[in-house]
């Protein structure tokens, strides 16, 4: 059982609203005072809810967001989806940038006890999915699946890594790459089985590279497509890497999609604003946003959902960077 205030006040030997004063710093207390309460704190492990204290027994209404990045494209867009969603049926969200740093994540779960969240929907590959039994809030992961039990709402990986894999053979590519993201992601690894099953069928290999999604190396690019000219066809992860391959391929004098075909991932509007047009895989960023605040509301009243682990379709996007 967690401690409470009254706890707290017990073991320093002062009243409850001695305690109240240090936790909300105000009013007047003793600074020696202060220092013992401060220190029965942290020896009992106390949370003040900050939320709770204010709003009685009514609920948040706030669902944290959880993205490992700020920056890409993919990121902003699913917040904004969520964000709408939320302010349309009444709830405010907070969003939480956790770099992929697990320290920065058991930071935030100690926010989320102090604010009475009343869900958190994760985008990011969360290190410490173990301590999220502890929540005792409802949980919905985008994009990635943290474990069996805790719902997901994906997009279709497997299905992307085909539709790369046909376009690429349909127009003509039998030297084929793939420069993609970490291999320990989920999306990572579907992505690649789609691919590889397909190429498989009409007895082709792929050379496979790991690269950062969010700032690829172009140095590391730039030396392994000079020391591999014979790709003709290169299936990106993401719209940023298609970008930088593209660029570095017209760097080395080699023509985009004469010589070398490209596919990204995402379908961010400057595949539409280069020479060539770049080719990529759409996924519907706005409606796992949608779908993923309506799952998790649902969970919050109680409501169990009709698919634990949600799949949404994905397609490709046809333009100049392959033939």
């Amino acid at each position: 059982m967690k401690p409470t205030i009254k706890d707290v006040a017990k073991k320093a030997n002062v009243s409850i609203s001695t305690v109240s004063r240090v936790i909300n710093q105000k009013g007047y207390v003793h600074e020696e005072t202060k220092v013992l309460i401060d220190k029965t704190i942290k020896e009992l492990g106390f949370v003040p809810n900050q939320l709770a204290r204010s709003l009685t027994n009514r609920s948040s209404k706030i669902i944290a967001v959880i993205v490992p990045h700020i920056g890409p494209y993919f990121y902003g867009q699913l917040l904004e989806s969520i964000e709408a969603q939320a302010q349309a049926n009444g709830y405010k969200i907070m969003f939480f940038n956790v770099q992929d740093d697990p320290e920065r994540e058991l930071e935030y779960i100690k926010f989320f006890e102090q604010y009475n969240i009343e869900g958190i929907i994760i985008a990011s590959n969360f290190q410490n999915a173990n301590k999220l039994d502890e929540m005792k809030v409802p949980i919905i992961t985008i994009d990635h699946i943290l474990d069996e039990t805790i719902p997901s709402i994906t997009a279709d990986s497997v299905k992307a890594g085909e539709l790369a894999a046909q376009k690429l053979i349909k127009g003509g590519s039998k030297n084929l790459a793939v420069f993609r993201g970490p291999s320990f992601l989920m999306t990572t690894i579907e992505r690649t089985l789609g691919f590889k099953k397909e190429i498989a069928k009409h007895n082709l290999y792929a050379e496979i590279f790991d690269f950062d999604l969010v700032n690829p190396d172009a140095k590391l690019i730039e030396q392994i497509l000079r020391a591999n000219p014979h790709i003709d066809g290169i299936f990106c992860y993401s719209d940023t890497l298609a970008l930088v391959v593209q660029s570095t391929l017209q760097k080395i004098g080699r023509r985009v999609p004469e010589d070398v075909q490209i596919i990204g991932y995402d379908n961010t509007p400057f595949c539409e604003w280069v020479n060539p047009p770049i080719s990529t895989i759409s996924q519907p960023i706005n409606l796992l946003g949608k779908q993923a605040f309506l799952n998790i509301t649902r969970l919050i009243r109680g409501v169990e959902l009709d698919t634990l682990h949600e799949v949404i379709d994905v397609e490709i996007i046809e333009r100049k960077s392959t033939r």
